[in-house]
């Protein structure tokens, strides 16, 4: 009986010993862009970096074992991934996204409706029966699933989505960048479709912009290749080299942003200064059991709302040391993010509103550095805000 191979074993080993040229363990970059022909008039595998490179195919084989699908087509961005689903729609076909996922992903819908592109539905996919409602009012070509939701971390079911779709032709889209198939694995779940920011935790080391879309099928797969031809999305040879890298620590690497979150997570739900705290992994969240259900970690994202408003969070940055104030997520190191004037910024208040964003909140990226400094780092940003707005608690203390 063949031996069953771990992801951390299959993401160590992605393409190791693959240079039949030169033996070389480290699969080797291609840089070309070009390939010379062996033989006129006769096809062959690669031609030109555009269609098809090697370097490119070992990060989507790669990738495609981790998440289970037939294969896999990288982009040059997590964006471009998504424009490359919205290929296979026509004008006048329906796509319901999330009321509250990635502002990019909103804007993106939007302007392809206003243009005449597509129709696009924003609905709550936790509220199953409207969601069965909207698919039987709209019957839409694709339902795109972003679980955990960005920055509110609220958890979509996935089979039971899966399920409602079962007898129709409409193709289920899991957008899988907050967890990667190191805690969850769509296509088990009944996804047609998984994409990816490859540039947050798959590469894992801020340091490349990329995306990638994984097909269930070859009919689907197929597809997805043909038009990121057409469009010109493939990614760069040099940025799949590197994501490879990335690739082959990340079991580690969502353990230890995994370990690192929940402990956070648990310490800011008992602190005076906070609202509300938005991590799966806390019994407290109200997607909790869903996540437990579906997802085999809870991944290294939280969210948070800090008390009293806009101006205490501003306080908050200011004494904040050892975290980057920066957008993206998914690098080794802790990112604070203000999603209502950064990552979200170009919703409109009522969208903001709607989609539960507001000024008080504060998204972290935690990293992997050491899980006391990065605790003892917020509280005690957390501390000096409140002190150094109150004379007294300074003297007091």
């Amino acid at each position: 009986m063949k031996q069953h191979i771990s992801k951390t074993t299959l993401s160590v080993r992605a393409g190791l010993e693959s240079d039949e040229q030169f033996g070389a363990v480290i699969p080797p970059i291609h840089l070309s862009s070009t390939f010379a022909f062996k033989q006129f008039g006769v096809e062959q595998q690669y031609d030109y970096t555009r269609t098809a490179n090697p370097t490119r195919d070992a990060l989507a084989e790669a990738v495609t074992v981790l998440e289970g699908g037939y294969g896999a087509t990288v982009t040059s961005s997590g964006m471009a991934a998504i424009t490359l689903v919205t290929a296979c729609l026509n004008s006048d076909d329906y796509v319901l996204i999330p009321h509250d996922c990635y502002g990019g992903t909103i804007r993106l819908f939007s302007r392809l409706e206003e243009r005449g592109l597509l129709r696009v539905k924003f609905v709550d996919q936790r509220d199953l029966n409207l969601l069965h409602q909207a698919i039987n009012q709209y019957k839409p070509k694709i339902v795109l699933v972003e679980t955990p939701s960005n920055p509110l971390l609220r958890i979509v079911d996935i089979q039971a989505i899966s399920k409602i779709l079962k007898q129709s032709n409409t193709l289920l889209v899991v957008d899988n960048t907050f967890l990667t198939p190191i805690f969850q694995t769509p296509f088990a779940l009944g996804a047609d479709i998984v994409i990816h920011s490859t540039t947050k935790y798959i590469n894992g080391h801020s340091d490349v912009v990329g995306g990638i879309v994984v097909a269930k099928t070859k009919t689907l797969h197929q597809t997805m290749q043909e038009w990121a031809n057409i469009l010109g999305l493939s990614g760069a040879p040099f940025d799949s080299y590197l994501t490879l890298r990335g690739l082959r620590t990340l079991q580690l690497r969502m353990q230890a942003h995994e370990k690192n979150a929940l402990a956070l997570a648990q310490v800011l739900s008992g602190h005076s200064s906070v609202e509300k705290v938005y991590y799966p992994g806390l019994t407290s969240h109200p997607t909790h059991a869903i996540a437990k259900k579906q997802q085999s970690g809870f991944g290294g994202i939280l969210s948070f709302k800090i008390k009293f408003g806009l101006k205490e969070v501003e306080k908050f940055f200011k004494y904040l040391e050892y975290f980057s104030l920066a957008e993206s997520l998914g690098g080794f190191e802790s990112l604070v993010c203000h999603p209502y004037t950064m990552t979200h910024a170009a919703l409109s208040p009522e969208q903001k509103e709607k989609a539960g964003i507001s000024e008080n909140l504060i998204r972290i990226s935690v990293g992997i550095e050491q899980q006391e400094d990065i605790i003892g780092s917020i509280l005690e940003a957390l501390e000096l805000k409140s002190v150094k707005a109150n004379p007294i608690l300074k003297v007091m203390k």
